[in-house]
């Protein structure tokens, strides 16, 4: 006799089956294959999707001292030229395919419309704080047809102790052509109450765009730091590739540009 389990209960065609290696029945089968495209459609495929589409976090509610620090000390960016910052990932992992380097140095990117961004992660380094504040431009063009599609800059903001109740910048290290320019301490007037003020520009002697401080106000967006980011779009910004610019703050890099910012 055949008996039935709790687990499927067997048509009882199948009961004079010779052989218990018959394949499964045609509905089984049916079955399988919406159960598979069931599970397939649930998942979530990050892509790149245009620079105008990307959707930025709203800034959260900063909850810890790291992220409360962030908040306090977020700049301000000033645009002589070239593009506005973007978002450069959404909340599922989806990434900016950039601009290529045609038209104007702002064409194309003179700001979305769901909003900007800037990054933030915080580190020790030496006994004091470091802040980085990274932006996200779709692309780096000085002139008509030079440059390159995408550009990453930040600033470090150097901060004595983050857990005081009035604590101090020491130094500010605004990104320049793989360097920095260090200003230690920082001229009075480029500092407005806990913001640091640095600007986004390009020369025709060195033909990318920089951050300088400034004495210019500039502009700020909505903060979302490196631990409040989803784990796609951290995993994004960890693995994709943005040509001839690079995420800063990704764990690869993050360390490395602080110590190269450190001012002393």
């Amino acid at each position: 006799s055949l008996s039935v389990t709790s687990e499927m209960k067997v048509n009882s065609s199948l009961c004079n089956s010779p052989s218990s290696s018959q394949p499964p029945p045609p509905q089984m089968n049916v079955l399988t294959f919406l159960i598979a495209a069931a599970v397939s459609l649930a998942v979530v495929q990050a892509d790149v999707i245009s620079h105008d589409a990307v959707v930025p976090f709203a800034q959260p509610t900063a909850t810890t001292t790291e992220q409360k620090a962030g908040v306090k000390f977020k700049p301000q960016i000033h645009i002589s030229n070239g593009c506005h910052p973007y978002p450069a990932v959404d909340a599922n992992g989806n990434t900016s395919g950039g601009l290529k380097p045609t038209g104007s140095s702002s064409a194309g990117c003179k700001g979305s419309g769901y909003g900007s961004q800037v990054y933030g992660r915080v580190a020790t380094y030496n006994g004091v704080y470091a802040i980085m504040y990274s932006w996200y431009f779709p692309k780096d063009s000085p002139v008509t047809g030079l440059g390159h599609r995408h550009d990453w800059e930040h600033v470090v903001v150097w901060v004595d102790d983050i857990k005081l109740d009035s604590p101090s910048i020491i130094a500010v290290s605004p990104s320049a052509h793989s360097g920095y320019n260090i200003y230690y301490p920082p001229e009075s007037n480029t500092i407005d109450g806990y913001s640091a003020k640095v600007d986004y520009s390009s020369s025709w002697v060195v033909i990318n765009h920089a951050l300088d401080s400034t004495t210019d106000a500039g502009e700020t967006q909505d903060l979302i730091m490196w631990d409040q980011l989803t784990d796609a779009a951290r995993t994004a910004l960890e693995n994709t590739e943005f040509g001839d610019a690079n995420v800063p703050m990704k764990d690869g890099n993050f360390l490395t540009k602080v110590g190269n910012a450190y001012y002393a």
